[in-house]
């Protein structure tokens, strides 16, 4: 099959409206990296009691996607979960008994299809030879692993809980039993040359994993990385860095058989993310767990960020979220945003389909600019991003939505 049939035929496959995906929020983590922004706790003491909250909210919520198939007159059989993904914070943090017990309630209370795609993050410092062993007798069939960097200073001035050598210990490891496997990378780290981040995604290449996340380092508000860099203690990052980081991993990870299908994810044929790409082809997901999001189609909600306030609502029978519909030009938005992110681009037919002819009209004059500069084109009614303007996707997506349209 050739590259441009698979990448089609991948969207086919989640483009129905029969099935959603499951997020569950771990909200635990050994140590605080420097530069999250992620909801979590470095305590423990409420683990075991998470666990069970999370259960209960799986049974509470096991209508929605019920719910969902009702609003838009479908059969509510045909709604079946497709993915279930354990982030966080640190889902590895949790024993494999627990994640299992989690999986077997998620079985029990919804339909799921037959092969479902079932991924675990995990940091290397929790991979070791018995444990990677366990979970691959498990029900997990996807690793998604926090490397970030193979370099001691890098991991040091991320106060990352493991070390280069468990890095590429646990990689060695993880490849032995676990096919599917995707790992994260960070670029634009303060004083770190081409050539150290050349060196960083060649030794990712030397596992032979299918799948690669990177992400720009940012900096967030009320993170530790914020206080540093104002304290003058780190140097603050420099977009031409990471610019010029982002070219070569394009480059590089392109020329090893990874196809580029979201503007920070790579994965060979085969070994994209079913999960993210749900959510960027707007597919129906619940979120579970401490500061969770969730979406329908029509509406957005959100789990309160606070294990605290969670634990208090779900042992009183409540959900602990709130929760916005979503107008016209909120989903035009977002349907930009996303769009833009992948491979697949922004359907001029789906915008005039959906939203109207007034948006399309308004997106082809915002867009006559950036395509003026070679930052985006139109190709088969398709826009998207040139090799050009991938690394300013975000900032050109902004300036496509229209917060004012419905006024």
């Amino acid at each position: 099959m050739s590259t441009s049939n698979y990448i089609s035929s991948f969207v086919s496959s989640l483009s129905g409206r029969s099935g959603g995906a499951i997020y569950i929020h771990i909200p635990f983590c050994k140590q605080a990296c420097h530069y999250c922004d992620f909801h979590f706790s470095t305590s423990m003491k409420k683990k075991e009691e998470m666990v069970l909250a999370i259960a209960k909210e799986l049974q509470i919520r096991k209508n929605e996607f019920l719910d969902c198939a009702r609003s838009d007159k479908n059969d509510a059989e045909f709604w079946e979960v497709e993915t279930i993904y354990f982030g966080g914070g640190t889902p590895s943090v949790l024993t494999t008994e627990e994640i299992e017990f989690l999986i077997a309630e998620v079985y029990h209370h919804y339909s799921v299809v037959e092969n479902p795609e079932i991924t675990l993050e995990a940091n290397p410092d929790d991979l070791t030879s018995e444990r990677i062993v366990e979970l691959s007798k498990s029900s997990i069939n996807r690793l998604s692993i926090g490397i970030q960097s193979f370099f001691e200073a890098d991991l040091a001035m991320m106060n990352r809980a493991h070390n280069s050598v468990e890095a590429q210990k646990c990689l060695e490891l993880a490849t032995q039993y676990f096919d599917n496997i995707s790992i994260d990378l960070i670029y634009g780290i303060p004083g770190m040359s081409n050539e150290q981040w050349q060196q960083n995604i060649e030794t990712a290449l030397r596992f032979g994993v299918p799948h690669i996340s990177s992400y720009a380092l940012t900096v967030e508000p009320k993170t530790a990385l914020n206080t540093l860099i104002q304290k003058g203690k780190i140097a603050a990052p420099k977009d031409e860095v990471a610019e010029a980081h982002f070219q070569i991993l394009v480059e590089t990870l392109e020329k090893n058989g990874f196809i580029h299908y979201e503007l920070s994810n790579f994965g060979k044929e085969n070994y994209f993310s079913k999960n993210n790409s749900a959510y960027w082809l707007g597919k129906k997901y619940i979120g579970i767990g401490p500061s969770a999001h969730s979406y329908d189609g029509f509406s957005r909600s959100w789990n309160v960020a606070n294990n605290a306030l969670y634990l208090k609502a779900i042992q009183q029978n409540q959900l602990p979220s709130e929760k916005e519909i979503l107008s016209t030009a909120d989903r035009y938005n977002e349907y930009i945003m996303t769009g833009l992110r992948t491979i697949w681009g922004v359907a001029l037919e789906r915008i005039e389909r959906e939203f109207g002819e007034r948006y399309l009209d308004y997106l082809i004059k915002q867009s006559e600019k950036f395509v003026k500069d070679e930052l985006l084109s139109i190709e088969n009614n398709i826009l998207k991003p040139t090799s050009k303007g991938k690394f300013l996707t975000d900032g050109i997506a902004s300036d496509l939505f229209y917060l004012n349209l419905e006024e």
